[in-house]
């Protein structure tokens, strides 16, 4: 199975663990160094990950390329044509599956923006309502987190969106 999750790879931690767990992985970030850091730490898995530099809201994934897309935390900025999103929906098989997960916006600061709104940037709720009929929802929720907030936060809630392309 081939699968696109790391839509901002950041430090890689979900790419390599789908790799350790037999995944083919396809790990994409805008930052050259964050892809580096990650490729670090990945010697185990020689060959499992495709650390891929690009910006997804100007180059989209290919299309009908990957059964698992996965965006966690990734603030991708909404746009009228919804252009980068459209092209992540689009990359996923039929049959394949959309993960989406965020912090729940309840637990974000107005400091923690960083300068932005945070509701700029897609939910996976928008998400869960941008979708047409060849998707089913199979979960659109906030759930409480399992494992400790990062360093320096006080996220007590991620939202998640994980949906099913039909067709």
């Amino acid at each position: 199975m081939r699968i696109h999750p790391g839509v901002e790879a950041g430090g890689g931690a979900d790419a390599l663990w789908l790799a350790r767990n037999g995944w083919q992985v396809t790990a994409v970030d805008i930052a050259q160094t964050a892809l580096q850091r990650a490729a670090a730490a990945a010697a185990d898995i020689t060959g499992r990950v495709d650390w891929t530099r690009a910006d997804l809201t100007i180059t989209p994934p290919p299309a009908g390329a990957f059964d698992l897309v996965s965006a966690h935390y990734f603030p991708l900025p909404h746009q009228p044509d919804h252009t980068a999103l459209r092209g992540l929906l689009d990359a996923v098989v039929p049959g394949g599956t959309l993960l989406f997960a965020s912090y729940d916006l309840a637990d974000l600061s107005p400091s923690q923006g960083h300068g932005s709104d945070p509701s700029d940037y897609y939910q996976p709720g928008d998400i869960a309502g941008l979708l047409d009929h060849n998707w089913t929802v199979l979960i659109n929720e906030t759930r409480p987190r399992t494992a400790p907030a990062p360093t320096g936060t006080h996220h007590t809630h991620d939202t998640v969106l994980r949906a099913r392309r039909l067709r």
